[in-house]
């Protein structure tokens, strides 16, 4: 009896979240073009009554899986129709070839159209990075879905994907494979410290570069493919080798010298010793457990572990088979601090103390362990469970679940949430956030089958791509394309 009870019960939080799903989705003319941020009638809606590109990711997907195509195609379609395809003279104006943060229905004389967002209108106007990295991710999944590859071979499909490669594999001031991006430019689109080379948007690039690779077939395409094809190993061997820390990649670093010159350095991006919490770190590695690092750069090590680009690097093939195991290996030893009573934390640890208020700038929304500063997320649920599927440890994925199922339809589908182990509501949380009720469903989803993450996940980086990486120096190789 009991047992039919927690089936009813969780039957119903479906059928509750499928509804709130239905409520979410925007039409343009009559048709589907995407779902809203939040349908969170008690509040003012501010730009929650838009469609994030970067939040409609795991509704598209929830859309392939059921056979709804039609939204995706719709708003993938849309979106480029948004694409700046003129070179701008004007600064302030959107550049050629980006996909909107954002962007709403608007109505006038009776007339509909689209009105979109570059982040212009966002909080400290910062352009979006992730935006275009996640089209052609999610460009890759419909074509893998619906096996509709005429769509991604239409000319207007080739030139938007170009003009977004044209931009990530530009000639610019610097010199690594990695792309290099202000604060605020990805899902933390608040002052945060990430600021250079943040592991998200390298992953999703790498994601995006892998997914471009395989679509653009145009004769006039053979430069960037081949600027795509020197860039892919590059990134691949670059994160990889200097993105990682585990126990003896940590004591390397510990015993590292700084101000070396020339090819001989060892210590290549001239990290200070004293800049690492080696002590708490020690402390909390496990042996046989470890992840990739926030962000790299000149004298920066930013050991602080970020969820979603450490589960995208394991769900997109970018982490080897041995760093995927150790990541989700971290995961599964330090629960309590990185899922606890909900899944998951953005980021861990937050910044505190004086830290936050000189990194933060005092944000009043990213006070420690809230929002972006180490806030608990659902929607990265389903990369969870993407990843722990992938590496053979679906276990961990039902217990997040589980965890989620018992507190989400309750607290009507909130944002994130706040403290050290997620119990509290979000201060400032919207509720009935359309990516928190997708990711939830998605995760159940993927869980039903798994042959599901064939949406966005790709083979291993041919081995001779990767071995392409260790006959160049890193600042050797002209990766870039001319525009």
């Amino acid at each position: 009896m009991q047992k039919v009870n927690e089936l009813l019960t969780e039957e119903s939080i479906e059928a509750s979240a499928w509804e709130a799903i239905e409520k979410s989705i925007i039409y343009y003319k009559g048709r589907p073009v995407g779902t809203v941020a939040a349908y969170d009638v008690s509040v003012e809606a501010l730009n929650y009554d838009q469609c994030f590109v970067r939040d409609f990711v795991s509704s598209a997907l929830l859309f392939l899986i059921k056979g709804r195509t039609e939204i995706v195609r719709n708003f993938l379609e849309e979106t480029l129709k948004l694409q700046p395809k003129e070179r701008q003279l004007d600064a302030y104006k959107p550049g050629r070839g980006l996909i909107p943060a954002s962007f709403k229905v608007v109505s006038d004389n009776g007339e509909e159209y689209l009105e979109a967002d570059f982040g212009e209108h966002a909080i400290a106007r910062v352009t979006p990075v992730d935006s275009c990295l996640w089209w052609i991710i999610l460009l890759h999944s419909y074509v893998v879905a619906t096996k509709d590859f005429s769509l991604a071979y239409q000319p207007e499909f080739q030139t938007g994907i170009r003009l977004i490669m044209e931009i990530c594999l530009a000639n610019r001031f610097d010199m690594y494979p990695t792309l290099l991006v202000p604060d605020g430019a990805c899902m933390i689109d608040r002052r945060l410290g990430i600021y250079g080379h943040p592991l998200e948007l390298q992953v999703l690039f790498y994601a995006a570069l892998r997914a471009a690779r395989e679509m653009l077939i145009c004769q006039g395409n053979q430069d960037v493919v081949e600027a795509i094809d020197n860039r892919l190993p590059l990134l691949c061997a670059h994160i990889r080798q200097h993105y990682w820390i585990d126990i003896n990649r940590l004591n390397a670093i510990y015993r590292f010298k700084s101000e070396e010159y020339g090819k001989t350095a060892v210590n290549l991006f001239n990290i200070y010793v004293d800049s690492i919490p080696y002590y708490e770190l020690d402390k909390w590695l496990p042996k046989k457990g470890g992840y990739l690092a926030g962000n790299v750069g000149p004298s920066q090590l930013d050991t602080r572990f970020f969820a979603l680009g450490n589960l995208m690097a394991v769900i997109s093939d970018l982490a080897t088979e041995e760093q995927a195991q150790s990541i989700m290996s971290l995961i599964e030893e330090r629960w309590e601090d990185l899922v606890g009573d909900m899944p998951m934390k953005i980021c861990y640890p937050a910044l505190e103390d004086e830290e936050y208020r000189i990194v933060t700038g005092c944000d009043p929304k990213n006070i420690p362990w809230s929002y972006h500063n180490a806030g608990s997320w659902p929607v990265l649920m389903w990369m969870l469970t993407a990843a722990a599927i992938k590496t053979n440890k679906p276990y961990l994925a039902s217990k997040a679940i589980e965890i989620a199922q018992a507190r989400l339809l309750e607290d009507e589908w909130p944002e994130y949430y706040d403290g050290k182990k997620g119990r509290l509501i979000g201060k400032q949380s919207r509720k009935y956030q359309t990516w928190t009720i997708a990711g939830f469903l998605l995760a159940k989803e993927l869980m039903k089958d798994q042959s599901y993450l064939s949406l966005v996940r790709f083979d291993q980086l041919p081995s001779e791509l990767v071995s392409r990486a260790c006959e160049f120096e890193i600042n050797s190789v002209d990766t870039s394309i001319s525009i």
